[in-house]
């Protein structure tokens, strides 16, 4: 499912859905401001053992190195800079890169974030697609399909590498981090390899500006060692973004699976 595979790559947090639950009757779904607290997630009851598939290895943990002082200072600007950022609006090109497959799929859009935790991806080419992460919620909005999903997501389980955008989490914490080798780069390249063993990616490559420790480039390595990197482009800071830019009105006939009521019932 794409939505999972967006937020796999893009936001490295898992989705706490399982199946759909189609909703027959139009609504029009709000992306809400993320300001009241996690709910507590029921226990699941425990399924029948089936026979175990094979598990695959577990990926080495990074041996903690040292940060030198150009790269401290660096992370250090460059985490202060998102703490004292309220919103955001930048253009972005998305170039992820199937390992597998060979081939690379470019995406190109505009995205804006609001604190506390609101972000809208709107993809305008190849095709149109619309992503809102709204606190405990991520809405997934394909206007060719006519489809609209929602899921939920444990924000309590974001990696530093996304929630130090938000101007949360420390990234000397969770990975070491050094300075990497690019031609191609125009600012500094920061990469992070996680400390311990992490499922959801193998590694974290920033490129940040030496002067405004903004972030121009992320790229996630995927376990498989599909790459996927995003350009922030004419980044805009404390632009003074509307709520109502992140609220969704699906038009009339949009089929919306559910799948945060199913999690509900169980």
């Amino acid at each position: 499912m794409y939505l999972e595979k967006l937020l796999v790559t893009l936001l490295a947090a898992p989705v706490m859905a399982t199946a759909p639950a189609t909703v027959s009757h139009q609504v029009v779904a709000q992306a809400p401001a993320a300001q009241a607290p996690a709910p507590q997630a029921a226990p699941k009851a425990e399924a029948p053992k089936a026979a175990e598939a094979p598990k695959p290895a577990e990926a080495p943990k990074a041996a903690e190195k040292k940060m030198t002082p150009e790269v401290k200072d660096l992370v250090d600007r460059m985490q202060s800079f998102y703490e004292k950022t309220q919103d955001f609006s930048s253009d972005f090109k998305q170039d992820y890169k199937y390992k597998a497959l060979r081939r690379t799929q470019t995406s190109t859009g505009k995205v804006i974030y609001k604190k506390p935790g609101l972000m809208r991806w709107e993809y305008e080419k190849p095709s149109k697609r619309t992503f809102v992460l709204a606190g405990e919620k991520v809405y997934a909005f394909d206007p060719e399909a006519q489809t609209l999903s929602v899921g939920r997501i444990d924000t309590t389980q974001l990696s530093a590498s996304v929630t130090f955008l938000f101007g949360q989490g420390n990234l000397a914490n969770e990975f070491s981090i050094t300075k990497g080798e690019c031609k191609d780069c125009k600012g500094t390249l920061l990469v992070l390899d996680p400390l311990k063993a992490e499922p959801r990616f193998r590694q974290v490559r920033l490129e940040v500006d030496p002067k405004t420790a903004q972030v121009l480039k992320s790229t996630v390595v995927d376990p498989d060692g599909s790459e996927n990197a995003i350009a922030f482009l004419n980044l805009k800071t404390n632009v003074g973004v509307a709520a109502d830019a992140f609220k969704l009105n699906p038009p009339e006939g949009t089929r919306i699976d559910d799948f945060t009521k199913t999690q509900q019932r169980k």
